[in-house]
């Protein structure tokens, strides 16, 4: 029945997207030529650059109210949010089918986002400092370092000196919960502007709709201060600095669980405190060379258990990067150096070296990445665009590590513009800061050989085509075809042994590879709609056996479609993904959940009603057709009823059958594919002076 609806409104939506053609809002239409920053580090045109950028605005983000960033993405095409724990609810961002440590993160284009804030920082990124978001799909690693295998997410923050005086967006739902988004920008001195942004999330809601005694949703309770000051120098030089505190508690667990049970072994529960501090600064210096000098700072610390297992981290990263930048004639030069300072300590392997049989020190791990990368841009001819670019990181492990990059754009005489792109990724594995599954102490971590850094070559080409359509309408259609070949991958190892999680360099390939396809429509009569489909392949070879991996779909899709009622001030949104089937972490051959997900979709629909241009209220209904990973399956957390496997026999570490464990499992909260929350409304305010 979900399925027949879902395949209703995707035909549904295609036809509107071929035949419609009025009334639609007008604030996406700019946004096919805006400046833009992310693909080359310069400010160029949209349809200039060499590297394909997609753009999503702020108002984008309002057609499906979200808390945070991790959630918001859910509508991009291609970028999907995975959570990873039925318990904590954490979760990373896959973009074409690569899992979260394989994208970077930043902030005003700096790397500001840590891999241990990828575990929870994401959800703490709150819409309201978001003026707009870039998202490049394919390699960037000769600009922005040897992590960036498969793509970038460049977090715009919103103007000091534009926009409102005080804006607020509050909701609340049904579930409960509530989300406050506060801004107002005040003058310092003649001409600095200062801008402040509070946001505050709070979730207490125990609830267990599908009745396994554990949380569907994390308790979750944070706040965020984000203040961004701009100081007006002579001959318009830049001079610019945000900072951002953030602190969250959140917990998941039994529904009995409470802080006095934290650490033992009677009531089950993850608890999660995380502390984070932010630095972004863009300084031109005061000569006559166009240099700039940009600078960031964050400092994450996290004190958490997961059932017995403590886990307490703290990851410090300092990054100064100076960059010079000269167009002479049909040439654009960029030259950048950079330094990185990784500072990072847990209480875990990760950082702790053994003197003698009986003596264990702990050594956290500080290191330096000292790096330099030239960048040129040559206009062969108006149609013709060539870029080549180059990066030397020295890491004191791995000593140089290189990374070219090329692109090429092509502009036909109809404004179909075609790019491609190719470069090469390189990344040292994080461990414990990057995969939730090893920490939850559900099963036993086995690192069966030193682990090698990855290496990966990618290659990426796209087209783009705009059609004019009469009444002030248009279409724009993007297709990118996208392959990457990878050495040395790390794929955790859930199925030679049910009660471990095995972690080893794959000896053979793994390639990623597929096709992204979207098409937008709007007019500026009333109507918009956006689709998009990715396809993905993607696969392992070893030993001569070829593989898929674990929760990796072979398709997802997205779509969004929206309406203005002009005579009553009134917008209807709505919008959703589709999933395709993933493989899923079941517990052996005996587990009776199933070894596949089926195809799901969650959908929302969002009314909008603007009293007058400052004030708007707003209704919406989440996951509108009651869609949760608990249909059809028996169950979703293994052994929910003992957690700390009490009454598990075991023979050489193997879970026996008995008539309470028909099954021979062990408790796992690793079978998650999607969200748990069930269908709930919201209602909301926004208003600005």
């Amino acid at each position: 029945m979900i399925l027949s609806k879902m395949r209703f409104c995707m035909l549904a939506l295609f036809l509107l997207c071929c035949v419609s053609n009025s009334y639609a809002q007008t604030d996406n239409l700019d946004t096919l030529d805006e400046v833009v920053v992310t693909g080359t580090m310069r400010s160029v045109k949209r349809s200039e650059s060499p590297v394909s950028v997609e753009i999503y605005t702020s108002h984008f983000f309002k057609k499906n109210p979200t808390p945070n960033l991790f959630e918001a993405l859910q509508l991009v095409n291609g970028v999907r949010p995975q959570v990873n724990c039925n318990v904590c609810n954490t979760g990373d961002i896959h973009i074409n089918g690569m899992e979260g440590p394989y994208t970077m993160v930043l902030i005003d284009g700096m790397p500001i986002v840590s891999s241990l804030a990828t575990v929870y920082g994401l959800m703490g990124i709150p819409n309201g400092m978001i003026d707009r978001i870039e998202v490049v799909k394919g390699p960037a690693s000769s600009l922005y370092g040897s992590e960036a295998m498969g793509g970038l997410i460049n977090i715009v923050t919103k103007s000091a000196t534009s926009g409102p005086k005080i804006s607020c967006d509050f909701y609340s739902s049904t579930w409960p919960d509530a989300n406050l988004d506060l801004n107002f920008t005040t003058k310092i001195g003649a001409k600095s502007h200062l801008l402040t942004g509070i946001n505050g999330y709070w979730n207490d809601s125990k609830r267990d709709d599908n009745f396994d005694g554990f949380t569907d949703v994390a308790i979750q309770k944070r706040i965020s201060l984000f203040q961004k000051l701009n100081i007006p120098r002579k001959q318009n030089k830049q001079f610019d600095m945000a900072w951002r505190i953030f602190n969250e508690n959140r917990w998941g667990g039994e529904i009995d669980w409470k802080k006095e049970f934290e650490g033992g072994d009677s009531v089950y529960g993850e608890s999660i405190q995380t502390q984070r501090l932010e630095f972004v600064g863009n300084y031109q210096l005061p000569i006559n060379l166009p240099l700039k000098l940009a600078v960031s700072f964050n400092h994450h610390k996290q004190a958490s258990f997961y059932g017995t297992t403590p886990y307490d981290a703290v990851q410090r990263i300092a990054f100064g990067q100076l960059l010079w930048e000269k167009k002479i004639k049909k040439h654009a030069l960029l030259i950048g150096s950079t330094f990185r300072n990784t500072f990072y300590d847990d209480n875990t392997v990760a950082t702790q070296t053994i003197k003698t049989d009986s003596f264990i020190e702990n050594a956290p791990s500080n290191i330096n990445m000292p790096g330099i990368f030239v960048q040129e841009e040559y206009t062969l001819s108006p149609k013709f665009l060539l870029l080549g670019g180059f990066r030397i990181d020295h890491h004191p492990e791995h000593k140089f590590i290189y990374s070219p990059r090329f692109a090429l754009k092509y502009t036909t005489t109809n404004k179909t513009v075609i790019r491609l792109n190719a470069g090469t990724g390189f990344r040292v594995v994080n461990l414990f800061t990057e995969d939730h599954a090893a920490l939850t102490g559900a099963r036993t971590v086995i690192i069966k050989n030193e682990l090698r850094p990855e290496q990966s070559n990618n290659v990426n080409l796209n087209v783009n085509h705009t059609f004019g359509l009469k009444r002030d309408a248009l279409i724009n259609v993007e297709s990118s075809l996208f392959y990457s070949h990878f050495q040395n991958r790390i794929i955790p190892d859930y199925t030679t042994d049910p009660t471990a999680i095995i972690y080893d360099n794959l000896n053979g390939i793994s390639v990623n590879r597929g096709l992204n396809i979207s098409a937008f429509y709007q007019n500026k009569r009333g109507f918009s709609s956006r689709i998009g489909i990715t396809y993905m392949d993607v696969y392992f070879i070893e030993n001569a056996v070829k593989s898929r991996p674990l929760l990796t779909e072979k398709m997802n899709g997205t779509f969004t479609v929206g309406y203005r009622f002009a005579r009553i001030r009134t917008t209807i949104d709505y919008s959703g993904n589709v999933v395709s089937p993933m493989l899923l972490p079941t517990l052996g051959e005996l587990d009776p959940r199933s070894k596949t997900s089926p195809w799901w979709s969650v959908q929302h629909v969002t009314f909008v009603h603007t009293y007058n241009k400052k004030v708007s209220f707003y209704f919406g209904i989440k996951n509108l057709w009651n869609w949760t990973p608990n249909k059809g399956n028996p169950f979703i957390i293994a052994r929910s009823n003992d957690p700390f496997d009490k009454q598990v026999k075991f023979i050489d570490g193997v879970p026996q059958i008995t008539p309470d464990n028909p099954s021979a499992l062990t408790f796992d909260p690793t079978y998650v594919f999607a969200p748990n929350q069930s269908r709930r409304f919201l209602i909301g305010l926004r208003f600005s002076i």
